[in-house]
C-alpha cells in the first residue's frame, strides 16, 4: 500500500476492497533465515543486566507492587520524593513479602512484625539499582543479567513532554524471552493473523550482511479502523537491546509515535520459562485534535491497552508454540 504524501485534512482512508483469504500470501518474503538472523543480532546486545518492571504508573506511593523477575521475587515502592526504589521481596527478619505490606512516610514496612526499611538497606538485605524513565519502571539484576552493569537501561527514543498519551499493558505466557521477540521480528504475519488490526501490510525493507546498518525492518500497514477505512503509515522495527523490540511510525499519522515491547522474565515453573510482554504505547500527533485525545487520556488509555492485548493474546499463544517446537527437537528447518 503506497502512502500519499500529500497532507490531508483527515487521517483516515477507504482502504482498497479485499478479502482475507485473498491477501498476497507473505510466506516467501518471511523467510525464517531473515527473522532468526535478526534475532541473533538482537539478543547479542546489551541490556546492562536491566529488565521493566512494570508500568510506571504500577507503582505507587501509598503501596509495594510486587513481581517476580528472572526468578528474583522483587518488591518496588516511591520513597518520600516519589523515586522509584527496588529490593528483595522476601523481608530480612522471617521472609514476610513485603509486597503485602505498607509504605509509610516513604519507608517500606512489613505488616508481620513492623520492620520499616527504606533504600538504604537492612543486614541480609540489599535493595537493586532501579530506574523509572517516567513510562515504564525499571530493575537491575546484575545477579540473573550476567552482564558487565550499566548504569542506565537503554530506553528508546519516544515521543517527548505532555503532548504523547502512554499506556502499557502487560500479559504473561509459557515461553522464553527470545520467543517474543521472535514473534515480534516477524510483521509479515500481521494481515494475516491480526486482520482485525492491520490490512494491506508489506515489508518494503530487510537489513541484510552481517552488520546491516540501519538494522531495521520497515513495514507499510494500515490500521484497521471500522469496516474498510484505516490510517496508512510506515513503521520501522528495531532491537535496542536484547529484550525489547520497538515499532517506530517514521512516516504518515502519528509520526514518532512508538510501541516498545518488552520481554521480562519471570521464572520457570515445572521446567518451562514464563515471560512477560509489557508492552508500551506511546502516541502523539501534531494534529490539532490531539489535543482533544490528550485531555480525553483516562478514556484513550484503557483502548489502547484493550487493544494491545487482543493482539497479544493471540501472539503468546503463537510464542508459546514456538518454544513448544524448538524445545522438543520439531523447529522447521
Amino acid at each position: 500500500m503506497e502512502l500519499d504524501p500529500r497532507p490531508r485534512r483527515l487521517p483516515l482512508r477507504r482502504l482498497p476492497a479485499t478479502t482475507w483469504q485473498r491477501q498476497r500470501p507473505t510466506w516467501r518474503e518471511a523467510a525464517p533465515g531473515v527473522i532468526e538472523a535478526a534475532l541473533k543480532r538482537a539478543l547479542a546486545r546489551p541490556s546492562g543486566n536491566w529488565f521493566v518492571l512494570a508500568a510506571s504508573r504500577e507503582v505507587r506511593r501509598d503501596r509495594p507492587f510486587g513481581r517476580v523477575v528472572a526468578g528474583t521475587e522483587i518488591v518496588a515502592w516511591r520513597d518520600a520524593e516519589g523515586a522509584l526504589r527496588a529490593a528483595p521481596g522476601a523481608c530480612p527478619h522471617l521472609g514476610a513479602p513485603l509486597c503485602r505490606g505498607a509504605v509509610a512516610d516513604g519507608r517500606l514496612v512489613c505488616r508481620w512484625h513492623g520492620l520499616a526499611l527504606d533504600g538504604g538497606g537492612f543486614p541480609g538485605w540489599t535493595p537493586f539499582p532501579a530506574h523509572d524513565d517516567g513510562v515504564l519502571a525499571w530493575v537491575r539484576l546484575d545477579g540473573a543479567g550476567g552482564e558487565e552493569p550499566l548504569p542506565r537501561p537503554v530506553v528508546p527514543e519516544r515521543p517527548r513532554g505532555a503532548g504523547a498519551i502512554a499506556a502499557v499493558e502487560s500479559l504473561a505466557g509459557r515461553c522464553a524471552p527470545e520467543d517474543v521477540v521472535a514473534n515480534r521480528l516477524d510483521p509479515w504475519h500481521g494481515s494475516w493473523f491480526h486482520p482485525y488490526s492491520f490490512v494491506g501490510l508489506r515489508v518494503t525493507e530487510i537489513p541484510s550482511g552481517a552488520d546491516p546498518d540501519p538494522d531495521r525492518l520497515v513495514a507499510e500497514v494500515a490500521f484497521k479502523v471500522a469496516g474498510r477505512w484505516g490510517v496508512p503509515v510506515r513503521a520501522a522495527f528495531e532491537c535496542p537491546d536484547p529484550r525489547t523490540v520497538v515499532m517506530r511510525i517514521i512516516e504518515g499519522e502519528g509520526r514518532g509515535s512508538v510501541v516498545e515491547t518488552h520481554a521480562t522474565p519471570l521464572g520457570v515453573r515445572g521446567g518451562v520459562p514464563s515471560t512477560a510482554v509489557i508492552e508500551a504505547a506511546v502516541a502523539a500527533s501534531d494534529r490539532p485534535g490531539f489535543a482533544l485525545a490528550r485531555r480525553a487520556a483516562p478514556v484513550v488509555r484503557p483502548l489502547m491497552r484493550a487493544a494491545a492485548r487482543r493482539l497479544w493474546r493471540d501472539d503468546l499463544a503463537y510464542a508459546e508454540r514456538r518454544y513448544l517446537l524448538r524445545t522438543t527437537g520439531r523447529w522447521p528447518g
